[in-house]
């Protein structure tokens, strides 16, 4: 199985109790896949999940809590910087494919780290751009078997 780089709002869920079914299913997918060694995150994902479970939630995290998830995630998965380079691709990106710039970089750290899936519901469900393959966990058609399509 390929790494997977793993959105912000994966990791919200997994801590969001609004939608029951999305928390358990985020969790689901992210054990498995950190158990595999196989998640991917960027440095924009810690921040945003931070800033999101401390002021998002109905009932946010304390600043502790957060911090040490932010802690956690850091050390169960490899984590990309967002690079000079990285920042150009994400620009081209959001300005040729009208994507935001947020997920123009998250699209961008994958494609320049050979990432080939993000897993995300951001991006309609296994869309492929540039290489890079699109996933929504919680799209009724996703299968974690389709994260080993490209071994």
């Amino acid at each position: 199985m390929s790494d997977i780089l793993v959105d912000t709002n994966v990791l919200v869920y997994s801590f969001d109790p609004r939608d029951l079914q999305k928390q358990e299913r985020a969790q689901e997918v992210f054990v498995e896949l950190a158990s595999a060694g196989k998640v991917v995150l960027s440095v924009q994902c810690l921040t945003e999940f931070f800033r999101t479970v401390r002021w998002r939630l109905p009932n946010p995290l304390s600043s502790e809590r957060a911090l040490l998830e932010v802690m956690r995630f850091a050390a169960v998965c490899k984590v990309f910087d967002l690079t000079y380079y990285v920042v150009l691709q994400a620009c081209q990106a959001s300005t040729s494919y009208q994507m935001s710039i947020w997920d123009a970089l998250i699209w961008a750290v994958a494609r320049v780290n050979d990432i080939p899936f993000v897993l995300t519901e951001d991006a309609e469900h296994d869309s492929l751009l540039d290489g890079v393959r699109f996933l929504n966990p919680f799209h009724s058609d996703f299968n974690l078997s389709m994260l080993q399509a490209t071994q």
